[in-house]
């Protein structure tokens, strides 16, 4: 009882937590320069991970692939199988996950150590807003930009899987094109995307959290940093769990 109850507890704070980014998100001060600064600063922390992993994992799965689609007599199709894989389950998470390493720990370790140091407390003495200066822009940032890492990871995991099927088979790149188009529908891409804006809330949400509730000294820090890679990657597990349940209920994907 007394871990469930901690657990409840613990909810409830990252529930509070998140919460606030909603009232602060409408209200002035609009930290605009934040924003954009830190969506320059995941990118670029992410970018060059998740473009090497998405491309080899795509490759990976067109050659894995092969031989027992071969069997069946089913090679044809595996443009649009490795094309619906990547889109609607893989690139999403895999993408998630590689954030969640990179952006988690950092956001953990830097909130953290202005913990420690006093600088929070200071920007309060100062009249500004730390939650909003601090939080909100950052889970704004990795919100916005998680969409557009995926569809860029989606992109390089299909341009790898054409490289193992153009070795394999000497498939042409306007009949691969061809079928990754007819794969790509509507209700198979939506859930991908609106599953990433939820993963990017979710990291940094967990991230800020850790850092705001630092304990004092460095081996807090570490803990924080720590423990916001691992839960978030936690919750990106069951915030996809929850829309591939809705996708497959409402949409028949």
């Amino acid at each position: 009882m007394g871990f469930l109850s901690n657990g409840i507890i613990e909810f409830g704070s990252y529930a509070k937590f998140a919460g606030r980014f909603f009232k602060t998100v409408f209200s002035p001060p609009y930290e605009f320069r934040q924003i954009v600064r830190h969506v320059d600063d995941f990118g670029a922390m992410s970018l060059p991970l998740i473009s090497m992993v998405n491309f080899i994992m795509g490759l990976i799965l067109a050659l894995q692939s092969r031989p027992t689609m071969e069997k069946f007599g089913a090679a044809a199709w595996i443009p649009a199988m490795v094309t619906t894989s990547i889109t609607k389950e893989l690139g999403p998470v895999i993408t998630a996950l590689l954030v969640a390493g990179r952006v988690a720990s950092g956001i953990g370790a830097e909130l953290g150590s202005m913990k420690v140091t006093e600088q929070i407390d200071a920007m309060e003495c100062s009249g500004v807003d730390p939650y909003n200066y601090l939080v909100t822009t950052r889970v704004l940032a990795l919100t916005l930009l998680m969409p557009l890492l995926t569809l860029y990871a989606e992109f390089l995991g299909i341009c790898g899987s054409f490289l193992a099927e153009y070795i394999s088979s000497g498939v042409t790149l306007q009949y691969y094109y061809g079928q990754v188009v007819d794969a790509l529908t509507f209700p198979r891409v939506l859930p991908g995307l609106i599953k990433t804006a939820g993963f990017g809330f979710a990291i940094a949400v967990v991230g800020s959290y850790k850092g705001f509730n630092t304990d004092s000294g460095t081996e807090g820090v570490g803990r924080a940093t720590t423990s916001a890679v691992v839960l978030s990657s936690v919750w990106i597990i069951l915030i996809d769990m929850v829309i591939v349940k809705l996708s497959v209920t409402f949409l028949g994907e």
